[in-house]
Protein backbone atom coordinates (compact mmCIF):
# COMPACT_ATOMS: atom_id res chain seq x y z
CA UNK A 1 0.00 0.00 0.00
CA UNK A 2 2.84 2.33 0.91
CA UNK A 3 4.59 1.56 -2.41
CA UNK A 4 1.42 2.32 -4.35
CA UNK A 5 1.04 5.63 -2.50
CA UNK A 6 4.66 6.59 -3.18
CA UNK A 7 4.29 5.77 -6.89
CA UNK A 8 1.07 7.78 -7.06
CA UNK A 9 2.70 10.77 -5.37
CA UNK A 10 5.72 10.59 -7.68
CA UNK A 11 3.49 10.29 -10.76
CA UNK A 12 1.39 13.27 -9.67
CA UNK A 13 4.50 15.33 -8.99
CA UNK A 14 5.90 14.41 -12.39
CA UNK A 15 2.67 15.38 -14.20
CA UNK A 16 2.34 18.69 -12.40
CA UNK A 17 6.05 19.32 -12.86
CA UNK A 18 5.67 18.86 -16.61
CA UNK A 19 2.63 21.08 -16.68
CA UNK A 20 4.35 23.66 -14.59
CA UNK A 21 7.27 23.96 -16.98
CA UNK A 22 5.32 23.22 -20.14
CA UNK A 23 3.71 26.63 -20.45
CA UNK A 24 7.11 28.29 -20.31
CA UNK A 25 8.75 25.81 -22.71
CA UNK A 26 6.14 25.34 -25.41
CA UNK A 27 8.14 27.45 -27.87
CA UNK A 28 11.81 28.28 -28.18
CA UNK A 29 13.18 31.67 -27.16
CA UNK A 30 14.52 32.61 -30.61
CA UNK A 31 13.02 33.12 -34.08
CA UNK A 32 14.77 34.05 -37.31
CA UNK A 33 13.29 34.95 -40.71
CA UNK A 34 14.88 35.03 -44.13
CA UNK A 35 12.75 37.36 -46.19
CA UNK A 36 12.46 39.84 -49.06
CA UNK A 37 9.66 41.57 -47.12
CA UNK A 38 11.05 44.93 -46.07
CA UNK A 39 11.55 46.01 -42.48
CA UNK A 40 8.57 48.37 -42.89
CA UNK A 41 6.49 45.22 -42.33
CA UNK A 42 8.65 42.58 -40.69
CA UNK A 43 9.95 44.79 -37.88
CA UNK A 44 6.52 45.69 -36.41
CA UNK A 45 5.28 42.13 -36.92
CA UNK A 46 8.27 40.59 -35.13
CA UNK A 47 7.91 43.09 -32.29
CA UNK A 48 4.22 42.24 -31.90
CA UNK A 49 4.98 38.49 -31.95
CA UNK A 50 7.53 38.90 -29.16
CA UNK A 51 4.86 40.61 -27.05
CA UNK A 52 2.36 37.87 -27.92
CA UNK A 53 4.84 35.11 -27.01
CA UNK A 54 5.55 36.71 -23.65
CA UNK A 55 1.86 36.96 -22.87
CA UNK A 56 0.80 33.52 -24.11
CA UNK A 57 3.86 31.36 -23.39
CA UNK A 58 5.75 33.49 -20.85
CA UNK A 59 8.78 33.26 -23.13
CA UNK A 60 11.06 36.17 -24.05
CA UNK A 61 11.63 35.51 -27.73
CA UNK A 62 14.61 37.07 -29.46
CA UNK A 63 13.60 37.83 -33.05
CA UNK A 64 15.57 38.87 -36.09
CA UNK A 65 15.31 38.92 -39.89
CA UNK A 66 17.86 38.18 -42.58
CA UNK A 67 16.90 40.59 -45.40
CA UNK A 68 17.42 38.97 -48.80
CA UNK A 69 15.83 39.47 -52.19
CA UNK A 70 13.60 36.55 -53.13
CA UNK A 71 15.98 34.88 -55.64
CA UNK A 72 18.90 35.22 -53.19
CA UNK A 73 16.86 33.90 -50.26
CA UNK A 74 15.70 30.96 -52.36
CA UNK A 75 19.29 30.15 -53.34
CA UNK A 76 20.47 30.46 -49.75
CA UNK A 77 17.86 27.98 -48.52
CA UNK A 78 18.98 25.48 -51.14
CA UNK A 79 22.62 25.96 -50.06
CA UNK A 80 21.67 25.25 -46.44
CA UNK A 81 20.57 21.76 -47.56
CA UNK A 82 18.15 21.16 -44.71
CA UNK A 83 20.40 22.67 -42.05
CA UNK A 84 19.09 26.26 -42.15
CA UNK A 85 20.28 29.25 -40.18
CA UNK A 86 16.74 30.66 -40.24
CA UNK A 87 13.37 29.24 -39.22
CA UNK A 88 10.98 30.86 -41.68
CA UNK A 89 11.02 31.87 -45.33
CA UNK A 90 8.56 34.73 -45.89
CA UNK A 91 7.58 36.50 -49.10
CA UNK A 92 7.94 36.25 -52.85
CA UNK A 93 6.31 34.06 -55.45
CA UNK A 94 4.55 30.87 -54.42
CA UNK A 95 6.21 28.89 -57.22
CA UNK A 96 9.56 29.10 -55.43
CA UNK A 97 7.97 27.69 -52.29
CA UNK A 98 6.52 24.82 -54.33
CA UNK A 99 9.99 24.10 -55.66
CA UNK A 100 11.55 24.13 -52.17
CA UNK A 101 8.82 21.78 -50.95
CA UNK A 102 9.54 19.41 -53.84
CA UNK A 103 13.19 19.36 -52.75
CA UNK A 104 12.16 18.42 -49.20
CA UNK A 105 13.34 21.72 -47.73
CA UNK A 106 10.05 22.82 -46.13
CA UNK A 107 8.04 21.53 -43.19
CA UNK A 108 4.24 21.23 -43.24
CA UNK A 109 2.40 24.19 -41.70
CA UNK A 110 0.80 23.45 -38.32
CA UNK A 111 -2.35 25.54 -37.95
CA UNK A 112 -5.78 25.02 -36.39
CA UNK A 113 -8.03 23.51 -39.09
CA UNK A 114 -10.56 26.35 -38.78
CA UNK A 115 -7.86 28.97 -39.38
CA UNK A 116 -6.51 27.07 -42.40
CA UNK A 117 -9.97 26.55 -43.91
CA UNK A 118 -10.88 30.24 -43.60
CA UNK A 119 -8.21 31.13 -46.15
CA UNK A 120 -9.61 30.64 -49.69
CA UNK A 121 -7.74 28.35 -52.04
CA UNK A 122 -7.29 31.08 -54.64
CA UNK A 123 -8.30 34.54 -55.82
CA UNK A 124 -8.59 36.15 -59.24
CA UNK A 125 -10.02 35.55 -62.76
CA UNK A 126 -9.55 34.36 -65.46
CA UNK A 127 -6.50 32.67 -63.91
CA UNK A 128 -6.91 31.61 -60.25
CA UNK A 129 -3.96 32.70 -58.08
CA UNK A 130 -3.26 30.22 -55.22
CA UNK A 131 -3.39 31.63 -51.67
CA UNK A 132 -2.16 28.45 -49.97
CA UNK A 133 -0.55 25.13 -50.80
CA UNK A 134 -2.99 22.18 -50.88
CA UNK A 135 -0.20 20.05 -49.34
CA UNK A 136 0.25 22.68 -46.58
CA UNK A 137 3.94 23.43 -47.15
CA UNK A 138 3.21 27.18 -47.40
CA UNK A 139 0.40 29.57 -46.62
CA UNK A 140 -0.42 33.11 -47.70
CA UNK A 141 -0.20 35.72 -44.96
CA UNK A 142 -1.49 38.95 -46.55
CA UNK A 143 -2.61 40.28 -49.92
CA UNK A 144 -0.50 42.91 -51.57
CA UNK A 145 -0.66 44.28 -55.12
CA UNK A 146 2.38 45.18 -57.20
CA UNK A 147 1.27 48.43 -58.80
CA UNK A 148 2.24 52.00 -59.57
CA UNK A 149 3.37 54.74 -57.20
CA UNK A 150 3.42 58.34 -58.35
CA UNK A 151 4.24 61.85 -57.15
CA UNK A 152 1.00 63.85 -57.61
CA UNK A 153 2.55 67.31 -57.93
CA UNK A 154 5.21 66.18 -60.37
CA UNK A 155 2.74 64.18 -62.47
CA UNK A 156 0.37 67.15 -62.62
CA UNK A 157 3.21 69.44 -63.68
CA UNK A 158 4.00 67.03 -66.51
CA UNK A 159 0.35 67.00 -67.62
CA UNK A 160 -0.11 63.26 -67.14
CA UNK A 161 -2.79 61.09 -65.50
CA UNK A 162 -1.86 57.71 -64.01
CA UNK A 163 -4.75 55.24 -63.96
CA UNK A 164 -3.44 52.09 -65.64
CA UNK A 165 -0.32 50.46 -67.10
CA UNK A 166 -0.51 52.08 -70.55
CA UNK A 167 -0.42 55.55 -69.00
CA UNK A 168 3.26 54.88 -68.23
CA UNK A 169 4.05 54.95 -71.96
CA UNK A 170 3.09 58.62 -72.32
CA UNK A 171 6.06 60.43 -73.96
CA UNK A 172 5.69 63.21 -71.35
CA UNK A 173 7.09 60.75 -68.80
CA UNK A 174 10.43 60.35 -70.60
CA UNK A 175 13.16 59.98 -67.98
CA UNK A 176 10.59 60.10 -65.16
CA UNK A 177 10.04 56.40 -64.41
CA UNK A 178 11.92 54.34 -61.82
CA UNK A 179 11.97 50.55 -61.87
CA UNK A 180 14.06 47.64 -60.62
CA UNK A 181 15.30 44.83 -62.85
CA UNK A 182 13.47 41.47 -62.54
CA UNK A 183 16.62 39.57 -61.60
CA UNK A 184 16.92 41.74 -58.47
CA UNK A 185 13.29 41.88 -57.43
CA UNK A 186 10.44 39.37 -57.31
CA UNK A 187 7.89 42.19 -57.49
CA UNK A 188 9.50 43.50 -60.69
CA UNK A 189 9.75 39.99 -62.09
CA UNK A 190 6.08 39.25 -61.42
CA UNK A 191 5.04 42.59 -62.93
CA UNK A 192 7.08 41.98 -66.07
CA UNK A 193 5.33 38.60 -66.32
CA UNK A 194 1.94 40.32 -66.06
CA UNK A 195 2.92 42.44 -69.09
CA UNK A 196 4.15 39.40 -71.04
CA UNK A 197 1.09 37.32 -70.19
CA UNK A 198 -1.25 40.18 -71.07
CA UNK A 199 0.27 40.98 -74.47
CA UNK A 200 2.17 37.82 -75.40
CA UNK A 201 5.97 37.39 -75.61
CA UNK A 202 6.79 39.64 -78.60
CA UNK A 203 4.24 42.42 -77.98
CA UNK A 204 4.98 42.24 -74.26
CA UNK A 205 8.67 42.93 -74.80
CA UNK A 206 7.78 45.74 -77.19
CA UNK A 207 5.71 47.26 -74.34
CA UNK A 208 8.66 46.86 -71.96
CA UNK A 209 10.97 48.62 -74.44
CA UNK A 210 8.55 51.55 -74.58
CA UNK A 211 8.57 51.63 -70.78
CA UNK A 212 12.37 51.57 -70.84
CA UNK A 213 12.35 54.61 -73.13
CA UNK A 214 10.64 56.54 -70.31
CA UNK A 215 12.77 54.99 -67.56
CA UNK A 216 15.31 57.26 -65.90
CA UNK A 217 16.74 54.75 -63.42
CA UNK A 218 17.01 51.03 -62.71
CA UNK A 219 17.42 50.89 -58.95
CA UNK A 220 19.60 48.42 -57.05
CA UNK A 221 16.67 47.25 -54.90
CA UNK A 222 12.90 47.24 -55.30
CA UNK A 223 12.63 49.21 -52.05
CA UNK A 224 14.52 52.08 -53.69
CA UNK A 225 11.81 52.62 -56.32
CA UNK A 226 9.15 54.17 -54.04
CA UNK A 227 11.88 56.01 -52.16
CA UNK A 228 13.14 57.96 -55.18
CA UNK A 229 9.56 58.76 -56.23
CA UNK A 230 8.62 59.97 -52.74
CA UNK A 231 11.62 62.30 -52.74
CA UNK A 232 10.50 63.77 -56.08
CA UNK A 233 13.55 62.51 -57.98
CA UNK A 234 11.25 60.64 -60.38
CA UNK A 235 7.54 60.97 -61.08
CA UNK A 236 6.47 57.32 -61.26
CA UNK A 237 7.53 53.91 -59.92
CA UNK A 238 6.76 50.63 -61.73
CA UNK A 239 5.94 47.28 -60.07
CA UNK A 240 5.88 48.58 -56.49
CA UNK A 241 4.46 46.52 -53.59
CA UNK A 242 1.65 48.45 -51.90
CA UNK A 243 3.22 48.36 -48.43
CA UNK A 244 6.48 49.84 -49.70
CA UNK A 245 4.52 52.71 -51.21
CA UNK A 246 2.42 53.19 -48.08
CA UNK A 247 5.54 53.28 -45.93
CA UNK A 248 6.40 56.53 -47.71
CA UNK A 249 3.00 57.96 -46.70
CA UNK A 250 3.69 57.02 -43.09
CA UNK A 251 7.04 58.74 -43.51
CA UNK A 252 5.25 61.99 -44.36
CA UNK A 253 5.63 61.99 -48.15
CA UNK A 254 2.90 63.01 -50.59
CA UNK A 255 2.54 60.02 -52.93
CA UNK A 256 -0.38 58.14 -54.46
CA UNK A 257 -0.83 54.53 -55.53
CA UNK A 258 -2.65 52.82 -58.39
CA UNK A 259 -3.75 49.18 -58.42
CA UNK A 260 -3.79 48.64 -62.21
CA UNK A 261 -5.78 46.04 -64.16
CA UNK A 262 -4.52 42.48 -63.72
CA UNK A 263 -1.68 43.59 -61.41
CA UNK A 264 -0.07 40.67 -59.62
CA UNK A 265 -1.39 40.25 -56.09
CA UNK A 266 1.01 38.33 -53.89
CA UNK A 267 -0.22 36.40 -50.86
CA UNK A 268 3.30 36.81 -49.39
CA UNK A 269 3.72 33.08 -48.75
CA UNK A 270 5.29 31.82 -45.54
CA UNK A 271 6.78 28.45 -44.68
CA UNK A 272 8.78 26.76 -41.95
CA UNK A 273 12.15 25.53 -43.17
CA UNK A 274 12.94 21.84 -42.78
CA UNK A 275 15.39 21.45 -39.92
CA UNK A 276 14.50 24.88 -38.51
CA UNK A 277 16.33 25.35 -35.19
CA UNK A 278 13.25 26.98 -33.62
CA UNK A 279 10.39 25.19 -35.37
CA UNK A 280 7.83 25.53 -32.55
CA UNK A 281 8.33 29.29 -32.41
CA UNK A 282 8.05 29.37 -36.20
CA UNK A 283 4.66 27.64 -36.24
CA UNK A 284 3.46 29.89 -33.40
CA UNK A 285 4.56 32.94 -35.42
CA UNK A 286 2.48 31.87 -38.43
CA UNK A 287 -0.55 31.25 -36.24
CA UNK A 288 -0.15 34.69 -34.66
CA UNK A 289 0.13 36.42 -38.03
CA UNK A 290 -3.07 34.77 -39.29
CA UNK A 291 -4.99 35.55 -36.10
CA UNK A 292 -7.32 38.54 -35.81
CA UNK A 293 -4.62 40.53 -33.99
CA UNK A 294 -2.02 39.68 -36.62
CA UNK A 295 -4.26 40.52 -39.57
CA UNK A 296 -5.33 43.77 -37.90
CA UNK A 297 -1.68 44.68 -37.43
CA UNK A 298 -0.71 44.15 -41.06
CA UNK A 299 -3.78 46.12 -42.18
CA UNK A 300 -2.14 49.21 -40.68
CA UNK A 301 0.86 48.76 -42.96
CA UNK A 302 -0.63 49.10 -46.45
CA UNK A 303 -1.49 45.44 -47.11
CA UNK A 304 -4.72 43.48 -46.95
CA UNK A 305 -5.94 40.51 -44.86
CA UNK A 306 -5.73 37.10 -46.53
CA UNK A 307 -8.92 35.97 -44.78
CA UNK A 308 -12.25 37.35 -46.09
CA UNK A 309 -13.75 37.99 -42.64
CA UNK A 310 -11.10 40.61 -41.83
CA UNK A 311 -11.09 44.02 -43.50
CA UNK A 312 -8.95 47.15 -43.39
CA UNK A 313 -10.91 49.31 -40.99
CA UNK A 314 -10.04 51.63 -38.13
CA UNK A 315 -10.90 54.84 -36.34
CA UNK A 316 -10.92 58.13 -38.29
CA UNK A 317 -7.34 59.24 -38.87
CA UNK A 318 -5.92 55.76 -38.14
CA UNK A 319 -3.28 54.13 -40.33
CA UNK A 320 -5.96 51.72 -41.57
CA UNK A 321 -8.09 54.56 -42.86
CA UNK A 322 -5.05 56.25 -44.37
CA UNK A 323 -4.28 52.98 -46.19
CA UNK A 324 -7.85 52.75 -47.50
CA UNK A 325 -7.68 56.31 -48.85
CA UNK A 326 -4.22 55.63 -50.30
CA UNK A 327 -5.47 52.74 -52.43
CA UNK A 328 -8.70 54.37 -53.59
CA UNK A 329 -11.13 53.22 -50.91
CA UNK A 330 -10.58 49.44 -51.02
CA UNK A 331 -10.98 47.55 -47.73
CA UNK A 332 -10.65 43.95 -48.90
CA UNK A 333 -9.65 42.11 -52.05
CA UNK A 334 -12.65 39.87 -51.45
CA UNK A 335 -14.99 42.85 -51.98
CA UNK A 336 -13.87 43.43 -55.57
CA UNK A 337 -13.46 41.52 -58.81
CA UNK A 338 -9.76 40.65 -58.93
CA UNK A 339 -8.35 40.33 -62.43
CA UNK A 340 -5.39 37.97 -62.80
CA UNK A 341 -3.53 36.74 -65.88
CA UNK A 342 -0.43 35.57 -64.00
CA UNK A 343 -0.01 31.84 -64.54
CA UNK A 344 1.83 30.36 -61.56
CA UNK A 345 3.02 27.20 -63.35
CA UNK A 346 4.28 29.05 -66.39
CA UNK A 347 5.97 31.85 -64.45
CA UNK A 348 7.50 29.41 -61.99
CA UNK A 349 9.26 27.29 -64.59
CA UNK A 350 13.03 27.61 -63.99
CA UNK A 351 13.82 27.99 -67.67
CA UNK A 352 11.10 30.63 -68.03
CA UNK A 353 12.50 32.58 -65.07
CA UNK A 354 15.99 32.58 -66.58
CA UNK A 355 14.66 33.41 -70.05
CA UNK A 356 12.78 36.46 -68.73
CA UNK A 357 15.70 37.70 -66.64
CA UNK A 358 18.22 37.08 -69.40
CA UNK A 359 16.12 38.77 -72.08
CA UNK A 360 15.51 41.79 -69.86
CA UNK A 361 19.21 42.06 -69.08
CA UNK A 362 20.36 41.80 -72.71
CA UNK A 363 17.55 43.63 -74.50
CA UNK A 364 16.47 46.21 -71.92
CA UNK A 365 19.15 46.96 -69.34
CA UNK A 366 22.23 46.67 -71.57
CA UNK A 367 20.55 48.55 -74.44
CA UNK A 368 18.82 51.14 -72.28
CA UNK A 369 20.80 54.14 -73.52
CA UNK A 370 20.13 53.21 -77.13
CA UNK A 371 16.42 52.67 -76.46
CA UNK A 372 16.16 56.14 -74.89
CA UNK A 373 17.90 57.73 -77.91
CA UNK A 374 15.62 55.97 -80.38
CA UNK A 375 12.35 57.18 -78.83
Amino acid sequence: MKKVLIVAVLFTAMVFGCLGTGNAQTIENELYLITPVSKDVHDPVLKAFAEYAKKKFNVDVKTSAIPKGTPVAYGQIIEWKGNPQADIFWGGEGTLFDDLAAQGLLEKIQLPKKMWDEIPESIGKPVPLPLKDPKQFWVGTMLEPYGIIYQPKLVKRLGVEIKDWDDLLNPKLKGQIAQCTPDRSSSSHATVEVVLMTHGWEKGWDWMRKLAANTGIFTARSRDVPSVVAKGEFAVGFGVPSYMAFAEVLGGYDVMYVYPSNAYVTPEPMSVLKGAPHAKAAHAFIEFLLSEDGQKLISQLGVYPVTPKYKVQGAPGSNQEKAVAFTGGMRSFFDIQVGNVYNVQQAGDKKRIEDVNSYFRKEITEKHKDIVKEK
